[in-house]
């Protein structure tokens, strides 16, 4: 009797800043809802096994003293949205969130010469970079899969490839995010679509353990 391939073992790995954005721009607030393990399920072939998923983001700020009430209302509110989507991503399996930081820096229009305080964030690409090495060299996968179109990643993707040639690392390209860059470097890439966002949503009721209730934003609806 033939023996059997062995399944090759995926990591995912989830830039949920340029994930967001991706969607935001594209005007896909129903798709905010995710439920980023059952995304990464429909990517994998018949031999392939999801083992973890990593997801890696920044806690957005809600108001500050002094602001407007209906701005501190608008940023009270989202950062709760987030915090939700935050709490309904924790109750996966073999899921763990990395979180990053922002930094405040001063933008400047360059036409009016007007100037507003922003945010940054950092610290997730290096986050990134860090375990899908660390990973590769614990051999804790085979295809390292990738949620992300930031350029900044292509130095770890190439480190992989070239270090470990049996191991294969895949992109998936969040809409309105392809880099031409990552295409070249990476074994293999894909374009996440709306028909497996629209089948990847969590249920609009999520239980946490405690058996708190998490609802999906009406916002998101």
């Amino acid at each position: 009797m033939a023996q059997q391939p062995p399944v090759k073992r995926v990591i995912a790995y989830i830039d949920g800043f340029n994930l967001y954005f991706g969607l935001r721009e594209k005007k896909w607030q129903r798709y905010y809802w995710l439920n980023v393990q059952a995304l990464v399920q429909r990517f994998l072939k018949p031999d392939s096994r999801l083992v973890f998923t990593k997801y890696f983001t920044a806690r957005i700020s809600g108001s500050r003293p002094g602001d407007p009430t209906h701005r501190a209302q608008e940023l009270d509110a989202k950062r709760q949205r987030q915090c939700d989507f935050l709490d309904a991503l924790g109750t996966l399996p073999h899921l763990r969130i990395y979180e990053g930081h922002y930094l405040s820096k001063v933008a400047k229009c360059f036409h009016c010469n007007r100037s507003w305080q922003t945010h940054e964030e950092k610290m997730t690409d290096v986050q990134i970079a860090t375990e899908m090495l660390t990973d590769a060299f614990g051999d804790a996968f085979d295809t390292a899969l990738l949620i992300s179109g930031d350029s900044d990643l292509v130095p770890p993707i190439r480190a992989v490839t070239r270090l470990f040639s049996g191991k294969r690392v895949v992109v998936a390209f969040p809409p309105k995010r392809e880099s031409g860059q990552l295409k070249k470097v990476a074994d293999a890439f894909l374009n996440i679509g709306r028909g497996v966002l629209k089948h990847s949503q969590f249920p609009d009721q999520v239980v946490k353990p405690d058996g708190y209730v998490l609802n999906r934003p009406t916002k998101w609806r």
